[in-house]
C-alpha cells in the first residue's frame, strides 16, 4: 500500500496539535553533559585527564518526549518520580522554563535518575548513571497513579515512555490505560523489556524490531508477516510502529496490513532522542485527529529532522514542513 499525506493535511494536523494536551507517564532523566579537553594522562593512573570548559544540562526520558511535545505547541503534564535532590529541583525547573508542567511530578526517596557523560573532542570517554531502577513501593505506585488520575480529565492522549527505571510496574500500566481507554484516549506505548506484555489496550506499541524479537523468542518477518496475528494476541495492541534505523520505520495494523514508512533523513549526525521525538509527535498527531499511518507518517518526518542535530533535541513544526517540502516538492510523501 501507498501511504500519501498532503501538505495541507500535515499543515492542518500541525495547527490542531497546538491545542492537545498530551499526558506522559514514565522516567524522567537528567543529562548532564561535560565537554572539555585531553592534554594529558594523570599521574595517579592511567588515565586522561579532562578540563572541562563546558557543562551543559538537558532533559532526557519521558522528560524529553515532555518537551518534544511542548515544542509542538501542546500542553503536556509529565508523570514521573524525582528525588529530593539538586537534580530533582533542577528537572522541574527546566521543565517550568519550558513550558511544560512540573505539577505532576512525585518526589520519592530515591535519587533523580542522572546520567552525567563526559565528553573530549566530540567522542564519549565515560558515562556516570545515578539511579535506582528498582520497582516503585506501593504508597509510591498509589502516588503515581493519583497524578495520573488528577491529569487524564484534560487529557487527549496518553504515552508510556519506559526505560526499565521503576516507574511503569504493572499496577501502574493497568491503572493507566484503564482511565485512558474511559476516556477514549490514543495511547502510545515506548516499551522496554520488563513488563513488555503488560500494555494490552494500548493504541500504538512502538519497540525496535530487536526489542520485539528479543521478548518474542522469534524473528519478525514484515515480508512473510504470518505470524503477526499471533504477536498481537500475546501482545493486545491495535497496532505496532516498528523503528527500523536507517529503513525507516513499519507500521504493521492487527489486521495484517504492513505499511512501510522510508526515512526521510538527509544527513545523520546523531541517533540519540530519536525514538522520543518519534514518540511525542505520534502521541499529538493522534491526538489532533490523524489516522494512525498519518500520524506515523509526521513521526517519520520529524524524526529524520532530530538525527540531523547532537544529541537530544526537540523539533519544531516549521522544521517538519520544511523537511517535508525539501523531500517532496510536488506535496506528498509516497512509499511503496
Amino acid at each position: 500500500m501507498t501511504p500519501i499525506i498532503t501538505r495541507a493535511r500535515l499543515e492542518a494536523l500541525l495547527t490542531a496539535a497546538r491545542d492537545q494536551h498530551v499526558v506522559i507517564v514514565g522516567d524522567a532523566m537528567l543529562d548532564v553533559y561535560l565537554r572539555g579537553d585531553v592534554d594529558r594522562i594523570s599521574p595517579e593512573a592511567p588515565v586522561p585527564v579532562v578540563r572541562v570548559r563546558d557543562r551543559k544540562l538537558a532533559l532526557g526520558g519521558a522528560a524529553n518526549v515532555a518537551q518534544n511535545v511542548a515544542a509542538l505547541g501542546a500542553g503536556c503534564d509529565l508523570v514521573a518520580v524525582v528525588g529530593h535532590d539538586a537534580a530533582g529541583s533542577t528537572l522541574r525547573d527546566h521543565l517550568d522554563a519550558g513550558g511544560m508542567q512540573s505539577r505532576s511530578l512525585v518526589t520519592v526517596a530515591r535519587p533523580t535518575t542522572t546520567k552525567t557523560r563526559v565528553m573530549a573532542r566530540s567522542q564519549q570517554l565515560v558515562r556516570f548513571d545515578e539511579e535506582d531502577d528498582a520497582d516503585l513501593d506501593a504508597t509510591d505506585v498509589e502516588r503515581v497513579l493519583a497524578a495520573i488520575e488528577r491529569t487524564l480529565p484534560q487529557a487527549t492522549a496518553l504515552v508510556f515512555e519506559d526505560y526499565n527505571k521503576g516507574v511503569l510496574v504493572p499496577a501502574v500500566i493497568e491503572g493507566a490505560i484503564a482511565l485512558a481507554r474511559s476516556r477514549s484516549l490514543p495511547i502510545v506505548v515506548d516499551p522496554k523489556f520488563r513488563n513488555f506484555f503488560a500494555y494490552r489496550g494500548a493504541t500504538v506499541f512502538k519497540p525496535n524490531r530487536r526489542e520485539l524479537e528479543s521478548a518474542l523468542g522469534a524473528a519478525v518477518d514484515l515480508d512473510h508477516p504470518a505470524a503477526l496475528p499471533e504477536t498481537f494476541a500475546r501482545l493486545g495492541v491495535e497496532h505496532l510502529l516498528l523503528t527500523l534505523g536507517e529503513r525507516g520505520m513499519a507500521l504493521v495494523s492487527a489486521d495484517g496490513v504492513v505499511h512501510r514508512v522510508p526515512t526521510t533523513a538527509r544527513e545523520v549526525y546523531d541517533v540519540v532522542g530519536a525514538g522520543d521525538t518519534v514518540t511525542a509527535y505520534l502521541a499529538t498527531m493522534l491526538a489532533a485527529g490523524a489516522n494512525t499511518l498519518e500520524a506515523a507518517i509526521v513521526a517519520n518526518y520529524a524524526a529524520g529532522v532530530e538525527v540531523g542535530k547532537l544529541g537530544a533535541a526537540t523539533v519544531s513544526p516549521d522544521e517538519v514542513l520544511e523537511a517535508y517540502d525539501a523531500h517532496h516538492a510536488d506535496g506528498a510523501l509516497l512509499s511503496a
